[in-house]
């Protein structure tokens, strides 16, 4: 899986701040930008996360690019809707030899891994002789499984972005689309990490699990383990 933050709106962290006090200010946007010492953004967006005063945070927008992720994924991605996306097609792009996500309970049971393997061969073989055949991409992708490899580039706005990491972070988040907000988190508290400081599963972002009985029960772990993400890039 490789996520990379491709861009992103310049000085995010500004802006949100700016955003932010010009509601409270007689003075213009421009001059905001421009006055605003790096102590008083940062001190004004401490108070923005902590307080949870979220609308500021639309004005700022990150845009990932995504590969080596499993059509199981981009299933459940797409259902985040205040997004936008731009996606590998299977009408276009040819499949022979396409690449597969291979679950790593699959991949560390032998018997599993060898059942699945022969899958992806036989499927490999089955799409190659209907395009042989005369059948086009687009129908000929109907014999693909949900592992099959795509890419996909996903924008999304700081406050969308909160609301993703709380829901897929969380443990009980499918370990795929998991393992790539993990990443994503990663990237952009490289680039606004007073923004993202609180970023993660509602028990680090709220200090609560809404899970109830079916909660992890890792709720120390999983806060002591997202204060420190990120930490080593």
């Amino acid at each position: 899986m490789k996520v990379q933050l491709m861009q992103h709106t310049p000085n995010p962290q500004r802006v949100v701040a700016m955003a932010a006090r010009l509601c409270y200010s007689p003075i213009g946007a421009q001059e905001l930008a421009e006055t605003m010492t790096d102590k008083q953004v940062e001190s004004l967006l401490k108070k923005i996360v902590e307080l949870g005063h979220t609308s500021t945070l639309e004005h700022v927008t990150f845009t990932f690019a995504i590969e080596g992720v499993s059509r199981v994924l981009t299933h459940q991605l797409v259902r985040h809707r205040i997004a936008s996306y731009s996606q590998q097609s299977q009408r276009y792009v040819s499949e022979h030899d396409f690449e597969y996500i291979v679950p790593k309970t699959i991949a560390a049971n032998e018997e599993a891994l060898a059942k699945f393997e022969a899958l992806m061969k036989n499927v490999r073989q089955t799409y190659d002789e209907l395009v042989a055949l005369g059948v086009d991409k687009e129908d000929a992708r109907y014999s693909l499984t949900n592992a099959t490899e795509t890419k996909i580039v996903v924008t999304m706005n700081a406050r969308s972005l909160q609301n993703f990491f709380n829901l897929r972070c969380c443990q009980r988040a499918q370990w795929e689309i998991r393992e790539m907000a993990r990443l994503m988190l990663i990237e952009v508290k490289k680039v606004a990490p007073i923004l993202f400081a609180k970023s993660g599963p509602l028990c680090v972002a709220e200090g609560f699990c809404p899970e109830g009985k079916m909660s992890c029960g890792k709720m120390k772990e999983m806060q002591a383990l997202y204060a420190t993400l990120g930490q080593e890039a």
